[in-house]
């Protein structure tokens, strides 16, 4: 990993409770980067603060560094049950989770229980971490709203209010849940909150005003929406040219961690077959894949067991995976941010990446928007379709049975029922 992404403050310098500097010393931190620079002594006044970086800068660290610590030199009786002093809401379970573990590394010496709220799985053992109480709340709107109208716990002794990846609130459409939420805290004023994103677009800025305390905009570089050391290529392939391509790209990149972008569900679960009938192992992750499923195979990517991870743009916010070396993008996004989002998983925290991308036949229409949005052409790669190699077709997946239920065989009085509803159709 670089270090010359770092800013010159230490974070031993900061008048931290020393439960919290012994937590960031166990994860390896010794300089704060430019975004914890700019908005811990903000938070740690306490002020509120609405931060802009690019993904992998340390957004999360500098908002649990400043919300452990405003715990910790605080006291709040909740009664004879704890309940969430902080709340963090994130737009995705594996968002989420993660920020729950580095929570789980920076506080692992104030003696502060953490719990997850997220949909997808573990119903009741998140329910009943719960009743058991938590400091620190951590979840998804959804699971979170259905947990709080059960009474399972209470809102009214929350310090610390977190949004994180605000706009990618916005686009799956939680907004009214989030206003929903934030309404049933301590009033702006009794509370420390903090926004943070990788773009702080103008309905964000509102939300923020609404629900924060005149909070301090930090912008750092702003007009860089890609990553210096991301090293960008663009094919144009024809549609039939994709799978081919794909397989070579991957073959002539060698061991190392790739993720693959593709618009559709159906497109991953494409790629994936054909990647594996090509001796490459890749596995697919969207919103449809079970949760703990999901989990596990994040896992595998990144202990080096899945070597390649598809992924819709599900997958595409807030994952820190650690030297992911290439991202693929075989569809272009039809959202220019989303180009952001997805290579964005490469080149994080001052390390260097690569970005290669496919303008096809379909999607080729999406590059004007893009290149405009980051504000340069992105360089153009060739290829000869002499050189593509021949792939092997995957197996057909076995179809998915219909919904309803199923026909039993035979005749008599089932047959003449069948009959009268079909003649009622």
């Amino acid at each position: 990993m670089s270090e010359d992404h770092l800013s010159e403050l230490r974070f031993d310098s900061l008048e931290l409770h020393e439960s919290i500097q012994a937590g960031i010393r166990d994860a390896g931190f010794e300089f704060c980067t430019p975004i914890q620079a700019s908005t811990l002594p903000i938070a740690l006044k306490p002020g509120d603060v609405a931060g802009q970086a690019q993904t992998g800068t340390g957004k999360t660290a500098a908002f649990l560094i400043a919300a452990y610590q405003r715990l910790m030199t605080s006291t709040v009786d909740t009664g004879k049950t704890r309940q969430p002093r902080v709340f963090a809401l994130a737009p995705t379970r594996e968002l989420a989770v993660q920020i729950a573990n580095d929570a789980e590394i920076l506080g692992k010496h104030t003696g502060l229980r953490i719990g997850l709220a997220f949909g997808g799985t573990d119903y009741d053992k998140q329910r009943k971490a719960l009743e058991d109480g938590v400091d620190l709340l951590i979840g998804t709107p959804g699971r979170i709203i259905d947990y709080y109208k059960q009474g399972v716990f209470k809102l009214d002794f929350v310090q610390v209010a977190i949004l994180d990846e605000a706009d990618r609130m916005f686009d799956l459409g939680f907004i009214k849940d989030i206003r929903y939420l934030l309404r049933r805290l301590p009033p702006p004023d009794q509370r420390l909150n903090m926004l943070f994103s990788a773009t702080l677009s103008q309905r964000v800025m509102e939300l923020a005003y609404e629900h924060m305390n005149e909070p301090e905009l930090i912008r750092i570089e702003p007009d860089k929406v890609t990553a210096d050391r991301v090293r960008q290529a663009i094919y144009y392939p024809a549609n039939e040219d994709k799978l081919p391509l794909l397989v070579g790209l991957v073959r002539e990149i060698g061991e190392v961690r790739i993720m693959i972008f593709v618009n559709m569900k159906r497109e991953a679960e494409r790629v994936q077959d054909v990647l594996e009938a090509n001796g490459i192992h890749a596995a697919a992750i969207s919103g449809d894949v079970p949760q703990k499923k999901r989990l596990r195979m994040l896992m595998q990517f990144q202990n080096g067991e899945l070597p390649v991870l598809i992924g819709t743009d599900v997958a595409s916010r807030g994952l820190h995976i650690p030297d992911v070396e290439y991202v693929i993008n075989y569809d272009l996004p039809q959202d220019a941010e989303d180009y952001v989002h997805r290579i964005g998983r490469t080149a994080r925290a001052g390390a260097s990446g690569n970005a290669l991308s496919m303008a096809c036949e379909t999607y080729a229409m999406s590059l004007p928007d893009i290149e405009a949005y980051i504000g340069h052409k992105i360089p153009f790669a060739n290829y000869d379709p002499a050189d593509l190699p021949e792939i092997v077709k995957p197996k057909q997946r076995p179809r998915k049975p219909r919904g309803g239920p199923r026909r039993r065989p035979g005749g008599g009085e089932h047959n003449k029922h069948r009959g009268r509803q079909r003649s009622r159709r």
